[in-house]
């Protein structure tokens, strides 16, 4: 072919510009040769320069799939926070450029990334995930945290019911005695009872200056399992005489079961309790005005034999601040008949001494009433109803036998539901005083007033 070009060139007459000519062309085929060796040697050099920010061709695609809407909007929920910073334009040079050097078009993906619908809308690119909230404090593990509730708070106690207690003592020697004393039971939110007692006493006797008393004691009242508790304290107020303290205390549970009928009759029970007293000794002015106290204790016993028999007995010691001592028991067996009943009493009552006229209050060596009672209650009306009874027996005082009778009434007045009020008058001879054989009368007006909330 060499020969066949110099053939040529020779019809232009071996012309001196035929061999520059040649020259010229093959020193512009070995640059042009050159540039192109040069471009490819920098070409592959660039390609395999090393940089934190460049993938391979399998991560580069792999990119750019996640990176598409379809992608991003069905799988969001699996890329990390770095995914999702990684994937948008500015990490792969769009803003500040990782590379000097324009990447080879094979690995370019920025057209892809360009033309996706959130560069156009923000509105469509994916969020950021929100930073988490920081956890509450955790409460000490040994601490209750109230509970939350929508229910009324439970006030601490509520009132119950007041009960005025109204009594007038007489007798045909001149002695008076006036009580007046309520009482207000509240109950507590545990089912516990708080019962606050005050009150108006007035004693008159003959040649001693009468005595005012003004009572106030605070009684709780609870069960522990089936033992029902009771106790109280308090003080006494007076006129003239120093203020004394007073208290009492009552243990009761059940010996026997009670049996209840279908109707809500009681059938059996069968309970013993005890009891403990002390204070001053209420029993006139001059035993006021002596400042006699006493402790008083013994056990009670109630037996609800069957439906309509009862039986009921208690023992009473006492120990008195002047020396004095006493033991009195009272029993009383009850059956009833319908609207009917009868019962058998037995009181007894003996002191160590008797000390009647130097600490003023009724002191017998040896004190014995037996009698039997014959009682009616019923109702009179739908608002009123009545019991009458009558007790005939036989006292002995120092050796002496005598009549004893005792006359009794009371009615209840039920002025509404929540109102009922007790009326009662009492009319005995039993006790006999010392006093030139004169016999002696008792009255007794009692009341009771009952007022529920």
């Amino acid at each position: 072919m060499t020969d066949s070009f110099k053939d040529y060139l020779s019809v232009f007459g071996d012309s001196l510009y035929a061999d520059l000519i040649l020259r010229y062309l093959k020193l512009q085929w070995g640059v042009i040769g050159s540039v192109g060796i040069w471009t490819l040697s920098g070409t592959m050099l660039q390609a395999a320069e090393p940089h934190n920010n460049w993938y391979s061709p399998t991560e580069s695609t792999e990119r750019i799939i996640k990176s598409s809407p379809e992608y991003l909007s069905v799988n969001s929920e699996l890329l990390t926070q770095a995914e999702v910073k990684a994937a948008t334009p500015t990490a792969l040079n769009f803003g500040e450029s990782a590379f000097s050097k324009p990447a080879p078009e094979q690995f370019k993906p920025t057209p892809v990334l360009i033309a996706a619908p959130e560069n156009f809308n923000p509105s469509l690119r994916v969020p950021p995930p929100k930073p988490l909230a920081p956890e509450p404090p955790q409460p000490p593990e040994n601490s209750n945290p109230s509970p939350t509730s929508t229910e009324p708070v439970k006030p601490f106690a509520v009132l119950e019911n007041i009960q005025t207690d109204y009594r007038y003592d007489s007798d045909n020697f001149g002695q008076n005695n006036l009580f007046i004393e309520p009482t207000a039971q509240f109950r507590l939110s545990n089912g516990n009872k708080i019962l606050v007692k005050t009150g108006f006493d007035y004693f008159e006797q003959r040649g001693v200056e009468s005595v005012t008393n003004i009572p106030f004691q605070i009684g709780w009242q609870g069960k522990i399992g089936e033992v029902t508790l009771q106790t109280a304290a308090g003080v006494d107020l007076f006129n003239r005489l120093p203020t004394a303290i007073n208290l009492n205390a009552k243990v009761e549970t059940p010996i026997l079961q009670p049996q209840v009928s279908a109707s809500g009759k009681l059938l059996s029970l069968l309970t013993v309790s005890v009891n403990l007293e002390q204070g001053p000794y209420k029993s006139n002015a001059r035993t006021l005005e002596n400042e006699i106290t006493a402790w008083r204790y013994g056990p009670d016993l109630y037996w609800q034999i069957d439906r309509y028999t009862s039986l009921f007995s208690s023992l009473r010691l006492g120990n008195y601040n002047d020396g004095n001592s006493e033991v009195q028991t009272f029993s009383r067996l009850e059956r009833k008949f319908g609207q009917f009943s009868v019962a058998a009493n037995l009181f007894t009552w003996s002191y160590d001494r008797d000390l009647e006229r130097s600490s003023g209050y009724f002191s017998p060596g040896d004190f014995l009433v037996y009698n039997a009672e014959l009682a009616w209650e019923g109702d009179i009306s739908n608002f009123l109803r009545c019991r009458l009874a009558a007790n005939l027996g036989r006292q002995r005082l120092k050796g002496e036998f005598d009549n004893a009778s005792t006359y009794q009434t009371r009615c209840t007045v039920k002025v509404s539901p929540n109102i009922e009020a007790d009326i009662g008058y009492n009319l005995s001879n039993v006790r006999n005083q010392d006093t030139s054989g004169s016999a002696y009368e008792g009255n007794s007006l009692t009341g009771q007033l009952r007022i529920k909330f």
